[in-house]
């Protein structure tokens, strides 16, 4: 599956970009670009995909996309419903990691930046004390120019290195864009995360995709190192989880909430995907928070 090349606007006076955005559908599909992307949910909520990685993203997250690696931040239905009052708020900047000269990563004091960048080119979710410090490194961005926002930028991704961050991306995810087929992944992801919650066949994803159901399932596993029912598994494990964070339900309702048959799969297909049961997972979030 194909992600489509995204050119990323630039203003004369600014060697990078930062912006705010306040509607849920800016570049909500699967693209990429040159430019490395860090970004500050402060509100929203929704499905992530960060190469052939997909989680839940909510509001605090932090989360930094290295260059040409293909992402889609997919908001819940809930904010594109008539009448919703559900808002976002972002801060994203975006910039290519050569934009301050051609020597000055490679310079010794640098050299944690410099890996981390590298690391970056997975995706990166930044937690805790450090994600804060760099929504506010970005917030703070919005406010200045000139030096001080180069300054800041670099404040932001010092903090990233010297800290503790997640990698997303398997290591064994490529990035190979010969031809553009972003409607054809999009179309996949908008129909499975519509349908999730009920089975789909293989005859109807296929076509969805336009191929064959035979060609199907060749083409998605050797696209996402995943078959098609891991994929739908990972999506209703992160509806789950989304579920078991918010405590408003019983972990039964969710099973059947989120899609799975019965509770057995709901719950080996959890801890598969997240590592815990799904009562452990509730009470170490809980008690986290």
């Amino acid at each position: 599956m194909r992600p489509q090349l995204l050119k990323v606007p630039h203003q004369p006076l600014n060697s990078f970009s930062v912006r705010q955005d306040k509607v849920p559908y800016i570049n909500n599909k699967w693209h990429y670009h040159a430019e490395a992307e860090l970004i500050y949910f402060k509100k929203g909520s929704g499905t992530q995909f960060i190469g052939d990685h997909i989680q839940n993203f909510k509001d605090g997250d932090v989360v930094l996309v290295g260059s040409n690696l293909p992402h889609y931040w997919r908001f819940d239905d809930a904010y594109f419903e008539e009448g919703s009052d559900l808002q976002a708020d972002i801060l994203v900047a975006h910039f290519r990691e050569d934009f301050w000269g051609t020597h000055f990563l490679n310079l010794p004091e640098n050299k944690g930046i410099r890996a981390m960048l590298e690391k970056a080119k997975r995706g990166l979710s930044v937690d805790g004390e450090r994600g804060e410090l760099v929504a506010v490194l970005l917030a703070g961005m919005l406010q200045v120019e000139g030096p001080r926002r180069i300054m800041l930028l670099i404040e932001a991704l010092a903090a990233i290195a010297e800290g503790n961050f997640g990698v997303l991306a398997s290591i064994g995810f490529n990035n190979d864009f010969k031809e553009a087929e972003s409607e054809r992944i999009n179309a996949i992801y908008d129909f499975t995360l519509a349908n999730f919650k009920r089975p789909i066949t293989t005859e109807e994803i296929a076509a969805v995709a336009n191929i064959s159901p035979h060609s199907f399932c060749r083409y998605f596993k050797s696209r996402t190192r995943k078959t098609y029912s891991q994929f739908i598994n990972e999506i209703k494990v992160g509806h789950a989880c989304r579920h078991l964070i918010e405590d408003k339900i019983s972990v039964k309702q969710i099973c059947f909430e989120s899609g799975f048959q019965n509770f057995a799969s709901f719950h080996k297909y959890f801890k598969m995907t997240t590592g815990k049961s799904p009562l452990q997972y509730q009470k170490q979030f809980l008690a986290v928070g």
